[in-house]
């Protein structure tokens, strides 16, 4: 699973401020007033020329603007999710077409489940399952992780993104199941995201995978999804994990995280959604919707 920073600095703030930013040159200004005048006939100004506001100088006229872009020009209003008939009927939809929807990371129990989660920050379900292959043939509980050591662990993970950090969390997160945990993964989401490495996300995939309880993961996938339909848009990856528990019907919200997931990584994909595979397109609402 995939899932602003830095100002400038003050010199390149410096290197910014022309005469402009400054104040007149003060010495251009007393060569101004002692010109003589003028002998000739006043000069005629050119008409004044208005130039065209920012608006007009875009070359995306609202109508066709990126998501939310519209709704800032407009005031900033976000949109609204759609009603609970229309709700409800989306989710009939992907039920209809996959009742059983499945997390593409490859596990055998819910310890190699908790691993393959922390693995997959930044990095692909592919990228994963082919590292933990080997791993997993070697250590799939925490005690045998703990003994296999962080630098075999580190060997076996080294083809995917932070490959160091995330060896010394898999051992550490090993050891605290170990010590506080009898070695067993926790069943809440506030012990899980106590482990090293371990946030939110990752908790509420374990919930929900392993454990079966109806928790919304937000990843990159869904946060698009559930803005550009919308369903229930969101700033924060929290303010739309939050929006959709209240809003999905309880009988669609144990396999409704994979739903939308699967549905962003392959039809509803960041930079070329495509509409015409979709089968929800006629409830979307979405600027970027081509047919």
């Amino acid at each position: 699973m995939r899932n602003l920073k830095s100002g400038e600095s003050r010199k390149a703030g410096r290197a910014r401020k022309g005469p402009a930013a400054q104040g007149a040159d003060p010495g251009a200004a007393g060569a101004l007033a002692n010109r003589p005048p003028s002998k000739g006939p006043p000069s005629k100004s050119p008409p004044s020329k208005t130039l065209p506001s920012k608006a007009l100088l875009s070359k995306t006229p609202p109508s066709k603007a990126a998501p939310g872009l519209a709704a800032r020009a407009r005031g900033g209003t976000r949109p609204t999710p759609p009603d609970p008939a229309t709700v409800r009927a989306i989710f009939a939809r992907f039920q209809e077409a996959d009742p059983e929807p499945k997390g593409e990371l490859n596990y055998v129990n819910p310890f190699t489940l908790l691993v393959a989660v922390v693995l997959s920050a930044q990095a692909t379900d592919v990228g994963v399952n082919k590292a933990t292959s080997k791993l997993f043939a070697l250590a799939d509980t925490p005690q045998k992780m703990v003994a296999l050591g962080e630098d075999q662990v580190r060997d076996c993970i080294k083809t995917i993104g932070l490959f160091r950090g995330k060896a010394k969390n898999v051992i550490a997160l090993s050891r605290q199941l170990i010590d506080a945990h009898h070695g067993e993964v926790p069943h809440t989401r506030e012990e899980l995201e106590k482990l090293p490495g371990v946030g939110r996300k990752t908790a509420n995939v374990v919930l929900n995978i392993a454990f079966h309880q109806p928790t919304i993961a937000v990843d990159t996938h869904l946060f698009r999804v559930s803005n550009r339909i919308p369903l229930a848009p969101g700033k924060t990856v929290l303010d739309v994990e939050l929006g959709l528990e209240r809003i999905i019907p309880p009988e669609y919200k144990l396999h409704a995280h994979h739903w939308l997931i699967l549905h962003g990584r392959y039809v509803c994909k960041a930079r070329k959604p495509e509409c015409p595979r979709c089968i929800i397109a006629d409830y979307c609402r979405s600027d970027e919707k081509t047919i």
